[in-house]
């Protein structure tokens, strides 16, 4: 793999596990056909998800709705799902949701031995580190981040020496080899707390230097970023967004500090996933766009279907190569695992800690 120190699960790693419940060896791909007993024991899940699932899609989805439900408690396994994953999988079939910091979080009080992560790779890797004696499977290995491949380890080392004495928050969304060469990690919601942590007049707040510039504006302290961006969120224009706002009166605008400054500009709030999430929730406004990955807008729909969200439908590449059939297989399988190499894990643990300690 490309990331850090990643590798795939290899048949050694498999052979090792202990087989006493046949939870750690391929199984049988269970049924998928669409019988009766499937309908009714999927009814109360479609319930969930019936405003923003065609009932003619349910006949697809459900029989791997139940398979994997059926086989995660076989296998002991918890579901982390994004808040970008579809309906289906958000609603359907995960247990722990939510960004991806709350995701590893979550999976640490998970009696669980093994975590399906419905998210990117990044998201694995934070997974792993934070629970290093847990099986950790990526239903799709491709499942990258334009803004983590953006920058690597040695890219921080050449920032070091150039700003020598300057503390370096790194944004969760990196890969561990890059966390490992952090003096703390960050999340959108908290980087502004993290960077004013060190009581310094210069920071490096990398890699995303749309959130560095808008944790610019939050604070006293002189922000040095790197050129990476988020692909999804460097898509929006301000043009595009005071275009829906004329032609949908009303609207609330709310967005992510990944966007581009001048889209920050034209937002009635900006916020990480979770707070954009609890800013519709708290205010239900009539009507919302969320700039931010279009399927996460569907999920909160699923759950407000008073409120009408207007949707520019930016969708991630990376997190729609995630699927019921591949998490299916992934369960089936016990594949793909990520592991993270112990120097590199304990180095990039400390940083994640560290931001986790602050927050306590």
């Amino acid at each position: 793999m490309s990331q850090g120190q990643i590798a795939a699960k290899s048949e050694t790693t498999t052979a090792n596990r202990s087989s006493d419940t046949g939870r750690f060896w391929p199984v049988a791909m269970p049924s998928l056909e669409y019988t009766d007993a499937v309908a009714r024991e999927t009814a109360h899940l479609y319930e969930r998800v019936k405003d923003v699932i065609p009932a003619i899609e349910w006949p697809v989805m459900a029989p791997y709705i139940k398979a994997i439900n059926d086989l995660k408690e076989q296998r002991n396994a918890v579901i982390l799902a994004h808040n970008y994953q579809t309906p289906e999988i958000f609603h359907c079939v995960a247990d722990i949701v939510g960004d991806s910091l709350q995701l590893a979080q979550e999976a640490v009080k998970a009696d669980a031995d093994i975590i399906v992560q419905c998210g990117v790779h990044f998201m694995a890797e934070t997974s792993k580190l934070l629970n290093p004696d847990k099986m950790v499977l990526i239903p799709d290995e491709r499942a990258g981040c334009s803004l983590a491949s953006s920058i690597t380890g040695a890219d921080v080392r050449l920032l070091r020496e150039r700003y020598p004495g300057v503390p370096v928050v790194t944004y969760v969304n990196t890969s561990a080899d890059v966390k490992a060469e952090s003096d703390i990690c960050c999340t959108s919601s908290n980087a502004v707390e993290v960077v004013e942590s060190f009581g310094k007049d210069t920071v490096l707040c990398i890699p995303d230097e749309y959130l560095a510039k808008y944790v610019a504006t939050q604070t006293d302290v002189k922000i040095l970023s790197w050129k990476g961006h988020c692909e999804v969120h460097e898509r929006f224009t301000a043009d595009e967004l005071n275009a829906y706002r004329e032609a949908n009166p009303g609207l609330e605008i709310i967005a992510h500090p990944e966007c581009p400054p001048e889209v920050i500009d034209v937002a009635d709030f900006t916020g990480s996933t979770s707070g954009m999430i609890g800013y519709v929730k708290d205010n239900k406004p009539a009507k919302a766009l969320l700039v931010t990955e279009c399927s996460m807008a569907s999920n909160i729909a699923a759950e407000m279907p008073e409120v009408d969200f207007v949707q520019p439908c930016n969708l991630c590449p990376h997190m729609k190569r995630i699927t019921l059939p591949k998490i299916l297989d992934s369960l089936v399988e016990l594949k793909d695992e990520v592991t993270v190499d112990p120097l590199v894990a304990d180095r990039a643990r400390e940083a994640v800690e560290r931001m986790v300690n602050l927050r306590s």
